[in-house]
């Protein structure tokens, strides 16, 4: 067997950094826009990346048609599919996901928790946020600091309680 090993092409890596690398940035925004875009430009560098990884192209692999050492690898073409549906399966959601953000808050931004703010606030104090002893000195529960905790995508109305009813 006379096996041929080529290099990658330098422009297909560089590709593939760069698709990686702007997928990453994008997915860690808070806009879900971005991150659809981000997951999109993921699932294409990692379709690349498999594609580049697979080897050199070759002849159909079908046997008796093309000699064994001239035949493409089938697997790579196997996961590139799989690959494609996952990601189209991914984007659909995270589609469904912004639609409904933006049907609900005319945004799509993603905001933090009160449990978000707890452990941001804990990180600031250079405390550990699974101890008890960290809420000792907090005058109030999550639920009261909840309904307290105001954010841009707050409407200026109250939410009327079951109990202002009464």
């Amino acid at each position: 067997m006379n096996a041929l090993v080529t290099s990658p092409n330098l422009v297909f890596v560089v590709t593939i950094a760069v698709l990686f690398t702007v997928g990453v940035y994008l997915v860690l925004e808070r806009s879900l826009t971005r991150v659809i875009i981000g997951v999109a430009l993921l699932g294409n560098g990692t379709n690349l990346l498999i594609l580049v990884a697979g080897g050199r192209a070759g002849g159909p692999p079908i046997v008796g048609v093309t000699p064994e050492d001239e035949m493409s690898d089938p697997l790579p073409q196997a996961l590139i599919l799989t690959a494609i549906v996952i990601t189209l399966g991914l984007t659909a959601f995270l589609l469904a996901m912004a639609y409904r953000s933006w049907q609900l808050h005319r945004h799509d931004e993603v905001q933090d928790d009160v449990e978000d703010r707890r452990i941001a606030r804990l990180a600031a104090r250079d405390e550990r946020a699974f101890e008890d002893a960290d809420t000792d000195g907090d005058t109030q529960t999550l639920d009261e600091e909840a309904a307290l905790t105001r954010d841009e995508t707050d409407e200026a109305e109250p939410v009327p309680t079951p109990e202002a009813g009464r």
